[in-house]
């Protein structure tokens, strides 16, 4: 044995190059003469050999693999069954080559089963494809152990490259095509053939775009129009979704090579880690008859918005790269539409006069013989004689050549004809065979020597695979440009009000769900839920963003339309299905995103403590969450008031008192502070509410037996911070313990709502002005066992709205 030495980078570059050039050429990058990889190849070639026709009994797939293996492809027989799979699969080939019966695997991800309980045969399209191989029409090489021989392309028919598309990744290069519509690729190579000139522009008349086997809806982007120009580009792909049910979006398809069991588990994940806002269910309804994700959303007007989310944080929009990347003479070349199409039309126009050359030499061989019988059957006589006087068979043959000017295969030919032959009939029957062998024999040679009738038989086979196999096309294409989309866009800004109830629920109501009434008036029946009541009325727009502040000083930002929109009647949603809170949290008040960055925030304490910290802190904060305030053990948030500017700050306490003293008392802090005192609290005494005043603004109270009076903040006498505050109003068994104390306007309304889930809204200029010292006039008609539960106010414009 000879040693070489060489440098291993130079040993490493050609074993590497050798090895880069074997997967390229040998395993991933389809041939663009039959769009086929290698091992594709081999198991449609084997299964022909095998007799497993479209039209003859299913074989086990084990069969086939093994054959395969055995003869052609030595490698692993899962991965030539994973190819046979993949080829029978109509959710990844559009045209799927080979006929399966058994579980061959599922859209949602599921494996074929295993090859010995599966059974194919090769599907009617395939054998178009390997229809003349026997005709000398393709090169054929040895096989692995050169004990046979395998062909080195088909001679197909089908432009199968084009219509169901191929992927691969091979060493330093890939390739991706997207299938198309047989009926348009078998129009555009007509039309090619018509106009050998034709342009991809021309072509593109045709072909619409990317068919692929599960539908979809492709946007005819520029991307897609470079990748059929130049081979390379992107299709961007959305499912097919509808939203004609009530608070449903069905999904009827997916973008091509989305697996549906995975997409619906992203839709949880992303529902669950409220990603998708409103989502409350995802179901998969398909069946037999097609795909059907159902996907539930919590109000019918969020749907287009979970759309939106879908398309942006889902495979249900998906971006494909494209590369026409294909085997062009051995050579990896990228291609576009115009080049593939006038390729397979060479490769046909080949196979075509291949095909005829072999015809006409059989053609050609078997006038030889007819001839010859003719000869011998206007002579029969005289045939027979000679044959008889000769003492052997080459005596015969010789005897034959010499007296009857035939050929050696003329007279091996009368010398083997069986008597019966000599009747008038067959003699007839020779003589017309002869005549048609004489115009078959015209007919090819014309086919041979003219173009022009090979491109008229490739236009006849052309139709008739459209015509056989040609289908509607599945994929929608849209022209419509994919706009940036703006969340809000899709969401109607309609005149809401945001409720919160004391017990921790949310919901948004139009507010023409409540009309201003009369004082004294019956009221209009809410719902909340049994022995709980509103504690916090928001006017807004259903696209203001929304902060809620938290019992445990927390603060978390949202969206008014996140909110499932209800009727006033409903139940609302609890807090903490729609909020990232902690346990034992609840929403203690909710406000509107403060417009002035100069403003602040008034947060007051059950034990007293006040603190005011700049607005500009909840600018740009986590949708998760932000401590606006640190607390003592046992402590919680109470009240949270927005102010522009400082004024008086009313501190409201258990006992029914109040403490008003100027904010500006109240220094400016950071998040992380916890405050200063602001009323002294006797023992057992606690801060119930506090709320900012200007001195055009009035204090309303309200009491449990719907007696209430609202009085001029001028009234109430200003003390400094840390007082014990003065009785806010004259308390006795007619009005009831106090049950609200709040600031408002002339413009303003009160909405009030009882225990028997009464409300009623009233203009604060209908309810007389009293004196702090007075107890006020009725404001709602209660029933005996009936009492008010909470007092909300609503702010008016400046028109009294």
């Amino acid at each position: 044995m000879i040693m070489q030495t060489r440098p291993i980078e130079d040993e490493i570059k050609t074993s590497y190059l050798e090895y880069a050039m074997s997967v390229i050429v040998s395993r991933a990058i389809p041939d663009v003469k039959d769009g086929l990889k290698p091992v594709q190849r081999r198991i449609l070639y084997s299964m022909s050999e095998l007799g497993v026709n479209y039209d003859k009994p299913y074989k086990k797939s084990a069969r086939i693999v093994g054959e395969t293996m055995g003869k052609y492809h030595p490698h692993g027989d899962l991965s030539i069954y994973d190819a046979l799979a993949r080829m029978a699969q109509n959710f990844s080939m559009r045209y799927p080559l080979v006929d399966g019966q058994g579980n061959f695997g599922s859209i949602d991800g599921d494996s074929p089963a295993a090859m010995r309980y599966t059974e194919a045969r090769l599907a009617r399209i395939t054998s178009e494809m390997i229809q003349d191989i026997d005709k000398k029409t393709v090169p054929f090489r040895q096989n692995f152990d050169g004990s046979l021989e395998e062909p080195e392309y088909f001679p197909t028919k089908v432009p199968q490259l084009l219509i169901n598309g191929t992927s691969g990744i091979a060493v330093g290069m890939a390739t991706n095509m997207l299938p198309n519509n047989l009926g348009e690729i078998c129009d555009a190579i007509s039309h090619k053939v018509d106009t050998p000139e034709a342009t991809t522009d021309d072509l593109l008349k045709f072909v619409k775009g990317p068919d692929f086997p599960g539908g979809g809806i492709v946007f005819y982007t520029k991307e897609l129009l470079d990748s059929y120009q130049t081979g390379r580009g992107k299709a961007l792909c959305h499912g097919e979704v509808s939203l004609d049910e009530p608070k449903h979006l069905v999904i009827h398809s997916l973008p091509y090579g989305v697996n549906k069991s995975t997409f619906i588990e992203s839709i949880a994940n992303l529902a669950k880690n409220e990603v998708l806002k409103g989502v409350t269910d995802v179901r998969d309804e398909s069946d037999r008859n097609g795909m059907r994700i159902v996907v539930k959303v919590r109000d019918e007007d969020m749907k287009a918005l979970v759309l939106n989310q879908l398309y942006e944080n889902s495979a249900l929009e998906t971006s494909i790269g494209i590369i026409n990347l294909v085997l062009v003479d051995n050579e990896p070349k990228i291609v576009g539409l115009n080049q593939l199409i006038e390729i397979f039309i060479s490769h046909r126009l080949e196979m075509i006069l291949r095909r005829s050359k072999f015809d006409l030499n059989k053609n050609l061989e078997r006038q030889e013989i007819l001839i010859g019988l003719a000869k011998a059957l206007d002579s029969i006589d005289k045939v027979v004689a000679r044959i008889k006087a000769s003492k052997d068979v080459a005596e015969a043959r010789s005897s034959l050549i010499t007296a009857f000017e035939m050929t050696e295969k003329q007279a091996n030919a009368i010398l083997e004809m069986r008597l019966q032959r000599l009747t008038a009939l067959e003699i007839n029957k020779i003589k017309q065979e002869l005549e048609e062998v004489n115009k078959n024999i015209k007919h090819l040679s014309r086919i041979i020597n003219e173009e022009g009738e090979r491109r008229k038989i490739l236009k006849e086979e052309v139709a008739d695979l459209k015509g056989r196999f040609g289908d509607k096309r599945r994929t929608k294409i849209t022209y419509k440009q994919l706009k940036e989309r703006a969340t809000e866009d899709l969401i109607p800004n309609e005149q809401d009000m945001v409720i919160l109830s004391e017990g921790g629920l949310l919901k948004r109501v139009s507010i023409e769900e409540y009309k201003a009434q009369k004082r004294g008036g019956k009221g209009i029946i809410t719902s909340t839920r049994k022995e709980d009541s509103v504690k916090s009325v928001l006017d807004c727009e259903s696209h203001d963003t929304i902060y809620y502040f938290t019992n445990s000083g927390r603060v978390i930002k949202g969206k008014v339309y996140e909110l499932e929109k209800k009727n006033r009647k409903s139940v609302g949603t609890s807090a903490q299905a729609i909020l990232p809170l902690m346990e034992g949290e609840k929403v203690q008040q909710i406000l509107k995103a403060p417009e002035n960055k100069k403003s602040f925030l008034i947060l007051v304490t059950r034990n007293g403590f006040v603190k005011r910290t700049p607005a500009e802190e909840l600018f740009d904060m986590r949708t998760s969450g932000l401590r606006i305030i640190n607390l003592e053990d046992e402590d919680e948030v109470v009240a949270v008031e927005h102010r522009d500017k400082p004024g008086k700050l009313v501190v409201v306490s258990s006992a029914g008192k109040a403490a008003v003293f100027l904010a500006k008392e109240v220094r400016m802090t950071g998040r992380t502070s916890r405050g200063v005192k602001s009323m002294r609290l006797k023992k057992n005494e606690y801060v119930v509410s506090a709320f900012a005043v200007d001195d055009d603004e009035f204090i309303f109270n309200v009491s449990r037996n719907g007696i209430g009076k609202r009085t001029m903040v001028s009234h109430y006498p200003v003390h400094h911070r840390g007082s014990s505050g003065i009785f806010l109003s004259k308390w006795n068994d007619r009005t009831g313990d106090l049950v609200s104390a709040l600031p408002v306007k002339e413009n303003d309304d009160i909405l009030l709502v009882s225990k028997m889930e009464k409300t009623i809204r009233i203009r604060v200029s209908e309810v007389r002005q009293l004196s702090r010292v007075t107890a006020g006039v009725k404001l709602i008609d209660l029933d005996d066992d009936d009492y008010v539960i909470s007092a909300t106010r609503i702010e008016g414009d400046e028109n009294g709205k």
